[in-house]
């Protein structure tokens, strides 16, 4: 089968999204079908086709874009070959014109993973609450299939009356996590003194792009609440990179906790479990519902290691709250900064959560199974010819 996948990002940039997409079209091609993806060419340096793993990927240029967002009417005339249209929503400027192009090529099934609700703030607050009013519903029902992380966050989003329509045609498929390669191991000694970082030094540590699409990640509250323990022998390891790095040093100095703060900047794919393991505590300390489930946690939870997350409609599914890890609310910095005090001074628990997130993740996430729920969704989707509408 032909499959199309189109996204926002795609390796080598990092981001959830794009690394679901890569991920999942992989599956689907080591399970005999023909996957190519397009998305945008943020960089002019990229290659316009590549092969990346037995993929075909093809970014495209854009001459209108803004952060993520990219406009591409090349769309148009580049999917019509493909069997299926396996959308990751949201895209801005991609979505729209799959939804235009299914109105005249209705035979053609569409697929949408819908990762997330799109919050916006400051002068993009009224764009994305109208587009989120009145397009992102329209894009949704032209699918066959949608694609959610989990229900619990689907039936907080902004899709929960489309669900309400029409049940049967949404599917939960949590993402997965490569349990090859993020597997437990002691930690690095050559890899702390890199860092500066003490053998005995506990370490709370954060995974994620620093950039302005990702301010939802709540790096801001994570840095109020380490202040909080500047008396303790903790450090906090900020793992990421970004238009943002600069200002979140500026806010660590500001607070006095320069000194206990390391900025490691952005690990290579083959450095990034050695992180997850010399870390003793993984925090993600969302503000919103932009976060809709969180691939650092089960990536953590892989390697054995407690989370820290905001209590969020998604995040929840993943973290069992005093099983694997805790909930804490979200912006919360007292009690966040208790949590990270507990756990790191707690080392039976902490090896004990750590455990449980390692049986959670072998037992549920994992990209074998998520291949699986997709190769059965595309032969449902060409078995039964009733399309549903709604």
């Amino acid at each position: 089968m032909k499959i199309a996948i189109i996204t926002s990002t795609f390796p080598p940039y990092r981001g959830g999204i794009g690394n679901v997409a890569y991920q999942e079209a992989r599956e689907l091609a080591r399970l005999g079908n023909q996957v190519t993806i397009f998305t945008p060419r943020y960089d002019t340096t990229q290659d316009k086709v590549q092969k990346v793993d037995g993929l075909i990927v093809k970014r495209l240029f854009s001459l209108l874009k803004f952060g993520n967002a990219a406009f591409l009417p090349q769309l148009l005339w580049s999917l019509g070959d493909f069997n299926v249209w396996y959308l990751h929503y949201p895209f801005f400027g991609g979505a729209e014109i799959v939804w235009l192009l299914k109105k005249f090529k209705k035979s053609k099934k569409i697929i949408i993973r819908y990762h997330m609700d799109v919050v916006g703030r400051g002068s993009l607050e009224f764009f994305f609450n109208a587009h989120s009013r009145y397009i992102m519903p329209k894009i949704i029902k032209s699918a066959d299939r949608v694609i959610v992380s989990s229900y619990d966050y689907a039936h907080h989003s902004n899709i929960k009356e489309l669900i309400s329509g029409n049940q049967k045609k949404f599917t939960e498929i949590p993402f997965g996590v490569d349990l090859k390669s993020f597997i437990p191991s002691s930690k690095d000694d050559l890899f702390l003194d890199e860092l500066g970082v003490a053998a005995e030094d506990k370490i709370a540590m954060f995974i994620g792009t620093l950039d302005k699409a990702h301010y939802f990640k709540g790096v801001e509250i994570l840095l109020q609440a380490f202040s909080l323990l500047e008396d303790r022998p903790y450090k906090l390891v900020i793992v990421g990179e970004g238009d943002l790095r600069s200002h979140y040093e500026k806010m660590a100095e500001k607070l006095g906790i320069t000194k206990k703060v390391i900025f490691a900047g952005a690990p290579s794919d083959r450095d990034l479990p050695a992180f997850y393991n010399i870390a003793d505590v993984v925090v993600l300390p969302s503000i919103d519902k932009s976060e809709a489930f969180g691939l650092v946690l089960i990536e953590a939870m892989a390697c054995a290691k407690p989370v820290i997350a905001s209590d969020l409609a998604g995040v929840r599914s993943v973290v069992e709250d005093g099983v694997n890890g805790f909930l804490v609310k979200p912006k919360n910095t007292g009690e966040l900064a208790n949590r990270i005090d507990y756990v790191l001074s707690n080392i039976e628990t902490a090896k004990q959560m750590g455990g449980r997130g390692r049986e959670k993740v072998e037992r549920v996430y994992n990209w074998e199974r998520v291949g699986q729920d997709l190769s059965r969704i595309l032969h449902e989707l060409f078995t039964n010819c009733n399309r549903i509408y709604i």
